[in-house]
């Protein structure tokens, strides 16, 4: 497909009116004095709606849309099923504790439980290896394919596309903080998610609702021993996935810290919730399916950018273009924000300076962090599958972060040194389950992400009793048990 005069005109019309939007809404708003929770968590003053179309279009991005469509089957669908239990979970568990302890962080939670502030900078600094070396430049590559896709650009560098993401992405992160990042997500999210509708609509009209020359398998919703999620993972790893990605990940969570109160942040949750289930599955596997029938096996990863090239009219497809642009953008800021967030508030503050330069301070960390991310970017080049290799990755960190949360949670009198060797047992564990030894049990990532993280959690408990002579005591009762509004 050659690049056509409306397909750009639409495409720049459409980025640049988000653009101008998001500036006049966030213009001279301010609503705290404190300029750490003005730039991290907008002034503490998100409504519901900009709490759920940022959480909505931070996490639905090219990872979901191109990698998941680029797996042609349904079976994928259960991740975004499963979301909604994560959700579920940040709104009557994690949100009122967050609350409770006016954290700015997640991982200031851990402090204020260990009343250590070395394992909150430990948990950040895993939580930015994350950021950096996957999800950036995973969103990146994404974004990027989508875009040569799309405009029949093969012939274009990649590096160049992704260069240019980086850039203008940096920029909304760098000089709007937290509320132009939230508001630019809610505009360009309904966007998104109409023309998306639209495609699956389309998608479904191009084969006339008939799926028989589609493969049984890659219809069936019950995962076999080979697929990407065999059946059985759902009840091992894949609800521990869950929790620790919306209710411990800084990206997510810190979208819902920025409300009022929790009553205000627990509806944008519910709300982000309702979209993930009704709205979201549909368009990340319909459109994959129908690809593997119209164009077979071969599509993979391009899988999304053809079906949308081949059935969109065209200017809709610059429009759909400049949807995809921004869910890149969104949620690249939206990683950007919130890794300058942990840098500044659990690892500069801690050891460097108490009283830094947020904003001069959060220039320099992301422009730092965007040029690390282009170091994994050759990686995600060669993928066979972009969700999958993701997942996969950060199954190094999840875990062991996620332990440190259960155990902090649900446990008092446990030494934070025995939860910081924990942590990186954890790490080692899964390097050798995924590397050296990834038949067991049955070769899949998921089982091998739920077996580390009890191996994580135990480990804790008995490096706490048989090292550091102390006895957990349980304290879940008064956790979460105790929570309300502040």
């Amino acid at each position: 497909m050659e690049l056509q005069t409306s397909q750009i005109a639409v495409f720049l019309g459409l980025t640049t009116l988000i653009a101008v939007v998001t500036y006049f809404y966030c213009r001279g708003q301010r609503g705290s004095s404190d300029e750490g929770k003005e730039y991290f968590l907008a002034g503490k003053g998100l409504k519901w709606y900009f709490v759920a179309g940022s959480i909505t279009l931070t996490n639905l991005s090219t990872d979901q849309l191109v990698g998941m469509n680029g797996n042609q089957m349904a079976l994928l669908a259960w991740w975004e099923l499963a979301a909604v239990a994560g959700l579920l979970m940040l709104t009557f568990l994690f949100i009122p504790v967050y609350y409770r302890y006016n954290c700015t962080t997640t991982t200031e939670l851990l402090e204020r439980r260990y009343n250590n502030p070395h394992i909150r900078s430990l948990i950040s600094l895993l939580f930015l290896a994350g950021n950096v070396f996957i999800l950036l430049p995973g969103v990146l590559y994404g974004g990027s394919l989508f875009m040569q896709q799309m405009f029949g650009l093969e012939h274009l560098n990649i590096y160049y596309l992704a260069i240019a993401f980086a850039l203008v992405g940096s920029a909304y992160a760098i000089f709007g903080g937290l509320r132009a990042v939230a508001v630019s997500d809610t505009f360009s999210g309904i966007l998104l998610l109409s023309l998306a509708i639209l495609v699956v609509w389309k998608s479904l009209v191009a084969i006339d609702f008939d799926f028989s020359d589609v493969p049984a398998d890659r219809l069936s919703m019950i995962g076999g021993f080979e697929s990407p999620i065999p059946f059985a993972t759902l009840f091992t790893g894949m609800l521990f996935i869950q929790m620790f990605y919306w209710s411990t990940n800084q990206t997510i969570t810190q979208r819902a810290m920025a409300s009022p109160n929790i009553k205000e942040a627990q509806k944008g949750i519910l709300a982000a919730a309702a979209i993930r289930l009704m709205i979201v599955p549909p368009i990340i596997v319909l459109p994959g399916i129908i690809s593997y029938k119209l164009y077979g096996e071969v599509a993979n990863n391009k899988a999304f950018g053809m079906i949308v090239s081949d059935l969109l009219p065209l200017a809709l497809t610059g429009a759909f273009a400049a949807a995809m642009a921004a869910a890149v953008l969104t949620t690249f800021n939206s990683i950007l924000n919130a890794s300058a967030a942990l840098w500044v508030c659990d690892v500069h503050k801690t050891y460097i300076s108490k009283k830094p330069n947020v904003r001069r301070l959060s220039l320099i960390v992301s422009v730092i962090m965007v040029g690390l991310a282009f170091i994994m970017f050759p990686v995600f080049l060669h993928a066979e599958n972009l969700i999958n290799l993701m997942q996969e990755l950060y199954g190094f960190l999840s875990m062991p972060i996620l332990s440190a949360f259960m155990v902090g949670l649900l446990f008092k009198n446990v030494d934070a040194k025995a939860v910081i060797i924990s942590v990186v047992l954890g790490v080692l564990l899964y390097a050798f389950l995924t590397m050296v030894w990834p038949q067991l049990p049955g070769g899949n990532y998921i089982h091998m992400m739920a077996i580390t993280l009890f191996f994580s959690v135990f480990s804790a408990l008995m490096i706490n009793k048989f090292i550091y002579k102390k006895k957990a005591k349980w304290d879940a009762h008064n956790v979460f048990g105790k929570n309300h509004d502040k």
